[in-house]
């Protein structure tokens, strides 16, 4: 094994007026050379960590530190963090909260300005990172030009330009859409395995994960639970289970094929290894639940009409062309996409934020230009992709009453939807914080609390699961199942493809501003093809389930969940 870069000797951490530490006891080495995989429930303490390695914890921060971090030969609370720079890059999960330079390459040469090294040597590292980052010939752009991958791998390259011992990323792929995350993770992949730069991420996405890491790290609250290769980690699902994590979808399909019965020497955790493993054992499918089903018989009228609409950018480049659909009263509504498809576009046009250039727009038969946006608001709830944008006032509670208050409600009444709001979303202990000193996690769901204050007819998640863990993302699903129930119509707009088969019934695909399938969830999430030019990957489940050999005659099931494809293996195969 190869020397280890860093070494954390007992480390616990508390922050300032903290009573329990953000880390408690950590005993860990990172080895050079190798990418390892930092997981753990929201508040596990994954950031913290990343940020004890160069520094910031605790000399930014302050607080209470005990035991000793050594990052390539420092001790990071006797070295400044401007020494320890040198020696590890962090790249965060928003990129738009680290670009800040005109062009690109002033946003590599920025750091390396601050730390004083010759002109000559910048000019020749900005072209050397933006080629291991495959960024080259953007030296000129704005990075606001860039997609959202390539912003966090303009991150990433001005991270490199510092030639680090080691990268640490925090959460990089989880406000990106999934060519963006493939884009970073093919990025970091090629720095680890052809450059033997030593990589540590924190992040949700096991599939990934478990196919590109060395290494995996389990916290939760603080504490180093495990450690092991993917392999030895995700197939403990149960310890997963425990902290509220998942393992990879092929996972979770062959533990449950071993529950049927099925021998199952080593469960799978990289889906080439799942298909190899299926092809092996004998497989009978059933068909799926109202897997022939057009469209589901409980829906109202039309409340939301789109005819014709085409929304043009100033420089007359179309945003959106020529769209026409209807969503009905009582539907759920996925609405998918790469970045830049449309779908927000698409969706504030709902709430008169956009004007169309051409085409309309009606609520309930009402046009959207001849209605107020605080109107609109009453009908349709929009809680958007940052919450940070829609959070201004100086509490939890004065956050969720602000538009209530401003449309006159009496005080009472107030006072009982605040409570509701916060009771349902879990906030109800954080009702007298500052809204911006929750985690990200926690101001997304305030903000839905706010939105749901108004108790609106039409609601509408712009990425809800963005920042959150799987238990954070499954609450604000399941609360979004219990409103759909109550009758409400629910819209959202994600790119997690794998949370929603639970939920929604039909899926939208937007692409280039342009509807390309209007289908009900089994179809869609089927089309592979479509899926693949829209740099959409169906979840594991569906691709395992495309591989199952169709009854005489017939086509492959539309299988879209581990339970559905686990049921087509028969008890006592394997054996």
């Amino acid at each position: 094994m190869t020397k280890p870069i860093a070494h954390f000797d007992n480390v616990s951490y508390l922050y300032p007026g903290a009573k329990v530490p953000a880390l408690k006891n950590i005993n860990l080495e990172i080895h050079q050379g190798e990418f390892l995989g930092l997981i753990g429930p929201t508040g596990a303490g994954k950031s913290t960590l990343c940020q004890t390695l160069n520094g910031s914890v605790p000399q930014f921060y302050g607080g209470r530190f005990f035991g000793q971090v050594i990052m390539a030969g420092l001790d990071t609370v006797e070295h400044p963090i401007s020494e320890l720079a040198r020696h590890v890059g962090l790249v965060f999960e928003d990129p738009e909260m680290q670009l800040v330079a005109p062009s690109v390459e002033n946003e590599i040469a920025f750091a390396l300005e601050n730390l004083r090294v010759p002109r000559a040597e910048i000019r020749a590292r900005i072209p050397q990172v933006l080629a291991a980052v495959r960024l080259s010939g953007t030296e000129k752009r704005h990075p606001q030009e860039l997609s959202g991958g390539q912003k966090q791998r303009l991150a990433i390259a001005a991270a490199l330009a510092m030639r680090p011992a080691l990268l640490v990323l925090d959460e990089p792929t989880s406000q990106l859409d999934p060519l963006g995350a493939a884009e970073v993770f093919a990025t970091l992949r090629q720095l680890n395995r052809e450059l033997g730069i030593t990589i540590l991420l924190t992040g949700h996405d096991a599939e990934e994960l478990a196919a590109h890491a060395d290494r995996i790290v389990l916290l939760a609250g603080g504490e180093l639970v495990a450690q092991g290769t993917p392999q030895e980690i995700y197939s403990r699902v149960e310890l997963l289970a425990a902290q509220q994590l998942r393992p990879p979808q092929v996972t979770r399909t062959f533990q449950l094929v071993r529950q049927r019965g099925v021998v199952i020497p080593q469960l799978p955790t990289r889906l080439a290894a799942g298909k190899r493993l299926l092809h092996a054992l004998p497989t009978s499918c059933p068909t799926a639940k109202n897997e022939h089903v057009a469209a589901p018989d409980h829906l109202g009228p039309a409340l939301l009409a789109i005819k014709n609409l085409t929304q043009r950018y100033a420089n007359g480049t179309p945003a959106l062309h020529n769209i026409s659909l209807e969503i009905r009263a009582g539907e759920y509504v996925l609405l998918v996409g790469q970045n830049g498809a449309g779908k927000s576009t698409l969706v504030k046009h709902f709430l008169n934020l956009l004007t169309p250039t051409a085409g309309t727009v009606t609520v309930d038969g009402l046009d959207t230009r001849q209605l107020e946006t605080s109107e609109l608001a009453q009908r349709i709830g929009y809680v958007g992709q940052n919450p940070d944008d829609q959070l201004f006032t100086a509490s939890v509670e004065d956050e969720v009453a602000f538009a209530l208050q401003n449309l006159g409600y009496a005080e009472a009444e107030i006072e009982r939807r605040v409570t509701v709001s916060l009771r349902q979303l879990g906030l109800v202990a954080q009702r007298t914080a500052h809204p911006l000193s929750l985690p990200r996690g926690d101001r997304a769901r305030l903000v839905s609390a706010a939105m749901l204050a108004m108790e609106p007819e039409i609601i509408i998640l712009d990425e809800p699961t963005t920042g959150q863990d799987y238990r954070g993302a499954k609450y604000i699903l399941e609360l979004s199942r219990e409103l759909h129930q109550r009758g409400k119509t629910i819209i959202v707009i994600t790119h997690h493809l794998y949370l929603m088969p639970e939920y929604a019934e039909r899926v939208i695909v937007l692409g280039k501003g342009t509807i390309l399938l209007d289908a009900p969830l089994r179809r869609a999430y089927h089309a592979k093809e479509l899926l693949r030019r829209t740099y959409l990957t169906p979840p594991q489940a569906v691709l395992l389930a495309q591989e199952l050999a169709p009854p005489a005659g017939g086509s492959a099931p539309l299988h879209v969940t581990p339970e559905e494809v686990a049921a087509c293996f028969l008890p006592g195969g394997g054996r």
